[in-house]
């Protein structure tokens, strides 16, 4: 069966004469767009983004450019938190089912009955998580600041942290601040075990291991580095390793390969694979320009409580 995507790309580029780059590049420019990627996405999207990165950085970038339509190469909380952010901008997310599965295990009815079990608990919300929840939080944080703002809020009577529990386990234990764990977690890294890591170090004797700290404790606990994909980014080039594990999902292998062609990185696990991260195709991106879809649009009141929550955490640790 051929899809209405695959329809529109025989249609443009019969008889080879344009390539599917070239095409994109082309109306990238009609229509004043961006191109972001994450660090997990395919190669080749990431290649033809104009930004790669963590998912908070990415939308930040957004909002400090002049483009008037933002082509978000992720899943759908990173494109709602550019949407939150760049209220201004038209922001399209090429494949409109790639989401979360960890974003989905809270939601704000779920949330707003936890907090009425917590009335005095200050909310701090992963920003793995939808608009909607962000709106019924106190802060947003990022893996990479997690630690951070749960140390600024020490003084709270308590804090409730959404969702991802291993996200939270791991704030908890280096800031040593009891918290209050929603039961959430990402496929992805939970299926990252410590066997896992002995084989790699057997396999690779000299080289470091670097994990995400949405791992399991069990996981965190075997490796030299942990970091949010921005955070093993910097580390990868700072440090005098030339060979390193790499806990996370495999699409942070091709950002680490290519800034860093002197080492060498190696997957903890082939099978660290988020099925939504690779919905995004070329393909897809062309259509979405072509289309102007599939557009993610916010309430606007939801849009500004949930601002609030992402100022919040910028400002608390500025």
């Amino acid at each position: 069966m051929v899809t209405k995507t695959e329809k529109v790309i025989k249609m443009t580029n019969s008889g080879g004469e344009i390539s599917l780059i070239k095409q994109i590049q082309e109306l990238k420019e009609q229509r004043s767009a961006i191109i972001l990627a994450h660090n997990y996405q395919r190669d080749e999207v990431q290649d033809i983004a104009d930004f790669v990165g963590d998912s908070l950085e990415l939308s930040q970038r957004a909002a400090q450019t002049d483009a008037k339509v933002i082509i978000f190469c992720g899943v759908r909380f990173m494109a709602e938190t550019a949407a939150i952010l760049s209220p201004g901008k038209r922001v399209l997310l090429p494949d409109g089912e790639a989401g979360c599965p960890l974003a989905d295990m809270a939601t704000a009815e779920q949330l707003r009955r936890e907090k009425s079990r917590y009335p005095d608990a200050t909310v701090v919300c992963y920003v793995n998580s939808s608009a909607e929840v962000k709106a019924e939080s106190d802060y947003c944080c990022t893996s990479a600041n997690a630690t951070a703002i749960v140390d600024k809020l020490r003084n709270s009577s308590s804090i409730l942290f959404v969702p991802d529990q291993h996200l939270g386990s791991y704030a908890a234990t280096t800031t040593g601040i009891k918290l209050i764990l929603w039961p959430g977690y990402c496929y992805v890294h939970v299926g990252i075990l410590p066997e896992d890591i002995h084989r790699a170090k057997e396999q690779h004797p000299g080289a470091k291991v670097m994990v995400h700290p949405e791992c399991t404790p069990e996981v965190i606990a075997l490796a030299d580095k942990v970091a949010s994909t921005g955070g093993m980014c910097r580390y990868a080039h700072e440090t005098d390793a030339a060979e390193i594990i790499v806990g996370t999902e495999i699409g942070m292998l091709h950002p680490l390969r290519k800034e860093n062609p002197s080492k060498k990185f190696f997957p903890v696990t082939e099978k660290a694979v988020c099925h939504d991260m690779k919905l995004t195709t070329l393909e897809k991106i062309l259509h979405s320009l072509q289309e102007m879809q599939s557009e993610v649009k916010i309430p606007e009141s939801t849009r500004l409580r949930a601002k609030r929550a992402v100022e919040r955490m910028v400002e608390t640790i500025a």
